[in-house]
């Protein structure tokens, strides 16, 4: 049976526990963060605790090292981007619809304005067929 089918929410299928690094924390912190939690993204959360963007751990090399910018000095709001995310009470559908859309491999998902958890590949691959999660990953990685 498919996610669809049993009808699934994104608060059902997300993980919970998102850390998020704060957007005028350096990203040497953010990267500090991604080696201590295991992870290669990180949301971005404002002063005011809400989303404002993602910060990958490839971000960190292409924006800023590569750019000879100072790891300590640049923030990761200067870095934010990508403003993607899905209701909690969306759909699994919805939620892969929206992944596929913009070519992302991680989604926040939000309730009331706040970070309430996130969506990767690996949650998806708990819940999707293997055809399914094939065309899913084919068109996240396919190139515009």
């Amino acid at each position: 049976m498919s996610a669809q089918e049993t009808g699934k929410k994104a608060r059902d299928v997300m993980h919970e526990g998102v850390q998020c690094v704060g957007e005028h924390d350096s990203l040497r912190t953010a990267s500090q963060m991604m080696r201590d939690l295991g992870v290669g993204a990180l949301p971005i959360c404002g002063d005011d605790d809400r989303l404002k963007g993602i910060i990958t751990d490839r971000d960190i090399v292409v924006m800023c090292c590569a750019e000879g910018r100072d790891i300590d000095q640049t923030t990761a709001g200067q870095l934010a981007r990508g403003l993607v995310w899905v209701d909690a009470d969306a759909s699994v559908e919805e939620a892969l619809y929206t992944m596929e859309e913009h070519h992302i491999k991680r989604l926040p998902v939000i309730e009331r304005h706040r970070l309430l958890g996130m969506i990767s590949e690996a949650d998806l691959a708990k819940e999707l067929s293997d055809t399914k999660l094939a065309e899913f990953v084919h068109r996240v990685y396919a190139l515009d």
